[in-house]
């Protein structure tokens, strides 16, 4: 599943990744994988922006703004019992980018 082109807020700094490979174990859309000893994106629009990534990075190799985008519109919309809705579909009128 891919979500608006080029818009997660997902950064990875190679130069700090040890090679662990948690980013691929908990990322629920494997947006990575592991090369050369070290974590590769291979495609950041599957990123659903959750968060899981950079909050089990113990050595700050990746950030992403946790709690906006799809991940939150999903969760919001599942809490109010609604469609999924992150307001981002922009002069269409349409709410969900999901």
């Amino acid at each position: 599943m891919k979500y608006l082109k080029e818009t997660a807020t997902l950064t990875y700094s190679p130069e700090k990744c040890t090679g662990c490979g948690r980013c691929v174990e908990v990322c629920p859309h494997n947006v990575f994988s592991l090369s050369s000893g070290k974590a590769v994106i291979g495609d950041r629009d599957r990123c659903m922006e959750c968060g899981a990534c950079a909050k089990n990075c113990d050595f700050g190799a990746i950030y992403v703004d946790a709690g906006v985008g799809c991940a939150a519109a999903v969760i919001n919309g599942i809490l109010r019992g609604t469609e999924p809705s992150c307001d981002c579909g922009g002069p269409s009128g349409s709410t969900c980018c999901c």
